[in-house]
């Protein structure tokens, strides 16, 4: 690789985050934005980086995703954000379907102080959480429990999800690829997914920014499945016309 020590610096702190903001690196590296967006223009030429708005990631494979504890702690503080957002619209005394994701399991923390929900969830995680909350009933899908992120799937999880008919479904995806479709990497996830967007009455979908022009190998969904979007960054100009036009409602949280 061509480059000088800088941007081997670069290169190196975003491989220790998996992605990083322009402005984060500039501070990090202690020089302008400009000299970072340059690095970045040139890494990413070489297919080393991918860039996102405002920032940059390693280029993912697609056919498995990042480790669930690191996905924890990734863009934590957008996840936050977005999970207080989606909890501040969801009123009391409502169903909801939560599925797989480290942004359903923040969106479940927001919902502590909820009253009268009924939740179902194929997420372990999910479950423990809200039965901390002694005003929401939790009902816990069956299958198999995939050991890497206690998420449930399979074809019982599907049967089981197939009963209900929920006011909101929040969802979370690996990726949101150019042409703006939703991503995963695990079939039998996405089958459940499917099903659950099958049986709600609103969509709604929570994405942090690094999301956006990521790619996985099975599609989940299209944008027009989709009711709201719920995300911590404005996504890139491209968007822009794919959610006007699938008539989404996205909302940045602030």
């Amino acid at each position: 690789m061509n480059s000088n020590p800088r941007q081997l610096q670069l290169l190196e702190e975003v491989r220790q985050r998996q992605s990083a903001t322009v402005e984060q690196l500039a501070e990090i590296l202690e020089v302008t934005l400009q000299t970072v967006r340059r690095d970045i223009q040139k890494l990413a030429e070489m297919g080393l980086l991918v860039r996102f708005h405002g920032g940059v990631r390693m280029p993912s494979a697609t056919v498995e995703n990042i480790a669930h504890p690191r996905r924890q702690t990734m863009h934590a503080e957008g996840k936050t954000r977005i999970a207080k957002a989606i909890a501040q619209a969801i009123p009391n005394g409502c169903s909801l379907i939560l599925n797989i994701g480290t942004t359903t399991e923040a969106v479940a923390k927001a919902l502590m102080r909820h009253q009268g929900l009924r939740v179902i969830t194929n997420n372990l995680n999910v479950a423990a959480i809200l039965s901390s909350n002694a005003d929401c009933e939790v009902i816990v899908a069956g299958g198999v429990v995939r050991t890497r992120d206690r998420g449930i799937v399979g074809e019982a999880a599907v049967d089981f999800i197939r009963q209900f008919k929920v006011d909101i479904a929040v969802i979370g995806i690996s990726a949101m690829e150019p042409d703006g479709s939703l991503r995963d990497f695990d079939l039998r996830e996405v089958k459940v997914a499917q099903t659950i967007i099958q049986q709600s009455r609103e969509v709604w979908l929570a994405a942090d920014h690094s999301k956006f022009d990521r790619q996985a190998m099975v599609e989940l969904a299209k944008l027009n499945q989709i009711d709201r979007l719920f995300t911590d960054a404005p996504p890139p100009a491209h968007f822009a016309s794919l959610l006007q036009e699938a008539e989404v409602q996205c909302i940045v949280a602030q």
